[in-house]
């Protein structure tokens, strides 16, 4: 079962903190930072198909709300 996106952040978070710590021989650094990476891209995906779903209502001229899709700003 994959990890929920609140989960996936407190282990990268929890991996953050041990590479701060500093006490980590660089092999494992290595590997963390590559896990780090990994659950990263993960939450990243998680997000951009929960964007994907958000639709916004707005008002129309005539005082009615419409459903529209969601458009990020870049």
């Amino acid at each position: 079962m994959e990890k929920s996106f609140e989960e996936q952040m407190e282990e990268l978070e929890s991996i953050v903190k041990e590479l701060e710590n500093g006490k980590l021989n660089l092999d494992d650094s290595v590997e963390k930072f590559e896990k780090g990476i990994k659950i990263s891209k993960q939450c990243n995906k998680i997000l951009q198909e929960a964007e994907k779903k958000i639709t916004m209502l707005v008002n129309t001229k005539d005082g009615e709300m419409q459903e529209e899709d969601f458009e990020p700003k870049e």
